[in-house]
């Protein structure tokens, strides 16, 4: 029996179902939103905090000037806040029950960043580039 065979298999399907999962409509946290990333050099997964609204038209704006912030590209903001951790549970402990009020406020996008962060931690311990999701 081929054990190898499996694994690649579950891999593939795996990717698949979040490749679909991707395209779905998620509603904006109303809180803010974080841009994660791994200092390699200092071994932390680190998390920028960044405070937003939600307008009318859905789209998170700046809450200074006013104007929509873009999903892609690079933004010029001041974090609110930065946070960092040596592990993903330590770096979630900092956000999820340190933090008051916290800067989270829907569960989705609570358990998007705990699968974020769980992936940066992976990509700190290996040595590989992390980009989020």
């Amino acid at each position: 029996m081929n054990l190898t065979a499996k694994p690649n298999l579950l891999a593939q399907q795996i990717h698949e179902i979040d490749n679909q999962l991707s395209k779905r409509s998620l509603a904006l946290d109303p809180s803010g939103y974080f841009i994660i990333y791994v200092d390699y050099q200092q071994s932390l997964i680190c998390a920028k905090y960044y405070s937003n609204i939600i307008n009318d038209q859905g789209l998170a704006v700046d809450p200074e000037t006013g104007k929509p912030i873009p999903a892609r590209g690079k933004v010029d903001r001041q974090a609110v806040q930065l946070f960092t951790g040596r592990s993903a549970k330590e770096l979630c402990v900092e956000i999820f029950e340190k933090t008051h009020p916290c800067p989270v406020t829907l569960f989705d996008h609570a358990a998007y960043l705990g699968r974020e962060i769980q992936r940066a931690e992976l990509a700190l311990l290996q040595q590989q580039e992390y980009i989020q999701d």
